[in-house]
């Protein structure tokens, strides 16, 4: 496999500065911690590189952790390399621990397309990063039931990870937010009936009422009512 040196090479290759300048805005990290490469050509870097025949993930786990690009590189080979789903568990853990922003875990869980396929295995996998009760691993279950599990027969598995989300701190706010506002969308009468009853602080009921009502799939009347539920 390629030694870190050579795919820190390769990535600077790609890299873009005035991209580099904006992007470190947006995802909240220190000025000077990324190369700059642009989010599509990072996919298909991590694309090729998992085809390869010499790709190990001991080797790649092995890299240090910076800059930005080598934290989302490894989180994108995991979601699109084709291995056994105890092995993907077993990667997806090594990746949880190196999300730090909005980012990283975003476009991590958009590559994990195949959990579709064992929801009810990851389930408590799930449930587990909910329970840890740090930022981004919260952040990481709530985006994943929002990718993976919208669907009605699941809605109360969303509920109950909703009432424990520790959402002092911002990204869990924010992810819990992005979740109840998708589930109004999808599921609205449940959803209405949760901010009612559920257990999430009113706080982020506001910022998922305020997503809810920028969506284009609810009418007018819904909008309007959901407005009357917002607290203070």
């Amino acid at each position: 496999m390629k030694s870190y040196e050579q795919v820190l090479a390769d990535l600077c290759t790609l890299k873009d500065e005035k991209f580099r300048e904006f992007n470190e805005r947006i995802v909240n990290i220190a000025s000077g911690s990324s190369i700059g490469v642009r989010t599509p050509l990072l996919r298909d870097y991590a694309k090729k590189m998992v085809k390869e025949e010499w790709f190990d993930f001991e080797a790649l786990f092995a890299f240090p952790n910076v800059p930005f690009e080598m934290r989302l590189l490894k989180c994108l080979c995991v979601g699109y390399s084709k291995q056994p789903y105890e092995m993907l568990v077993h990667n997806i853990a090594r990746c949880v621990p190196l999300i730090d922003g909005w980012a990283v875990c975003d476009l991590f869980v958009s590559t994990l397309k195949t959990l579709k396929k064992h929801r009810t295995e990851f389930l408590p996998e799930v449930e587990k990063y909910a329970a840890d009760k740090t930022e981004f691993s919260q952040r990481f279950a709530l985006i994943v039931l929002l990718s993976c599990y919208m669907e009605e027969e699941y809605l109360p598995v969303i509920f109950r990870i909703l009432d424990g989300a520790d959402t002092r701190y911002y990204y869990t706010h924010m992810g819990a937010a992005w979740l109840l506002a998708e589930v109004l969308v999808r599921f609205y009468d449940a959803g209405v009936k949760y901010l009612k009853e559920g257990g999430l602080d009113g706080r982020t009921k506001n910022k998922a009422i305020q997503k809810a009502r920028e969506s284009y799939r609810l009418e007018d009347v819904q909008k309007n009512y959901l407005k009357s539920l917002k607290n203070g």
